[in-house]
């Protein structure tokens, strides 16, 4: 068996380390120097396709033996982007408008491995979003004031409770990380989460 590299996460969200801490494989964390705006006309999806592989490139370049895996999520309205609201306030106004109607999750995933070229793709979560009284919104902002989160929805806790449904090909993306994608990309990377960590 050669030497494994090692797995980097180029995040500092918690909930991203918690979703990777599930493959059992060792990794670090190191936070990427980006600007994470986004670009004038870009999509919801190339703006977290395009964050994604920025987030992946800049670790890589720090640690280029390393492979280094970059996410990003944007929720589209529309295809007006909702981002992190960061504040009370406009978490209220996000969960007023999207409830009632879809709201798209666009997780994205890059992975940088040594001598290969860069994996990226983006994993779609389609959410119907519950109509909620303004009481509703108040009182789930107070359990779970998720201003940390796109769209102000931690679905992986109380926020389930403002979806009426949830379509995806991955369970992991809407948390923030695409765990099945993943898994095919450090498959292709070389690293095997079921079996030798390098082929």
């Amino acid at each position: 068996m050669s030497s494994a590299p090692a797995i980097v996460l180029a995040s500092t969200s918690p909930y991203r380390r918690e979703l990777l801490e599930r493959l059992g494989l060792p990794f670090e964390v190191l936070p990427p120097r980006v600007d994470e705006a986004a670009l004038p006309g870009e999509t919801p999806r190339a703006t977290a396709l395009r964050l994604a592989c920025l987030k992946a490139e800049a670790v890589a370049r720090e640690r280029p033996q390393a492979v280094v895996i970059g996410s990003d999520q944007v929720a589209d309205l529309d295809g007006e982007p909702l981002g992190k609201p960061l504040s009370h306030a406009r978490a209220v106004e996000q969960l007023t408008r999207m409830q009632g109607r879809m709201v798209v999750f666009h997780t994205a995933l890059a992975l940088a491995a040594p001598g290969r070229p860069l994996q990226s793709d983006v994993v779609p979560t389609i959410v119907r979003m519950r109509v909620l009284s303004p009481a509703a919104i108040e009182h789930y902002l107070a359990r779970e004031p998720a201003y940390d989160c796109a769209g102000s929805a931690k679905i992986e806790k109380l926020g389930i409770a403002l979806a009426e449904a949830v379509d995806s090909s991955d369970p992991t993306a809407l948390v923030g990380l695409p765990l099945i994608r993943l898994i095919s990309m450090l498959a292709a990377a070389g690293i095997d989460v079921l079996g030798d960590r390098a082929r």
